[in-house]
């Protein structure tokens, strides 16, 4: 099983933007956990563009998308019609609580074209959804 995580603007922070609501381990560090962790082949991409990503979710072949699209979440039509149209399934992840964030973060616009989404665990809400793909292949 082939797994892509895809984050989007200012992910690539991590580790040292705003440690209070992300915590002070980088996503490479993180990242590189997981993948030792996981039965799962996991690829990594980030962009800080919204053409960049959606570019990478049409033309990339896996069994499955894990997206933290970042601030895109609650503003890109574009990558939600990208999201609705491809095959793979798509699990949106977000590091922090955002139903208890400001108001604008309270609504996403990739939820509904995603098979679910997960937030609040911290980086570990990458974790939850390798293992939905994990899970979902074994049933």
């Amino acid at each position: 099983m082939k797994i892509a995580i895809v984050n989007g603007p200012n992910l690539n922070l991590i580790g040292t933007r705003e440690p209070s609501i992300y915590g002070n381990q980088s996503f490479n560090e993180y990242l590189e956990q997981l993948s030792n962790d996981s039965k799962a082949e996991i690829i990594f991409f980030q962009s800080n563009i919204e053409g960049e990503i959606i570019d990478y979710l049409q033309k990339t072949s896996v069994d499955g998308f894990i997206i933290n699209a970042g601030g895109y979440s609650h503003t890109s039509v574009a990558i939600r019609d990208c999201i609705a149209s491809i095959i793979p399934p798509v699990v949106e992840v977000h590091i922090s609580n955002i139903s208890a964030r400001e108001s604008f973060r309270h609504e996403s616009l990739l939820t509904p074209v995603c098979s679910g989404c997960i937030f609040g665990f911290g980086l570990e809400s990458y974790r939850l959804a390798i293992n939905f793909f994990e899970n979902k292949n074994i049933n």
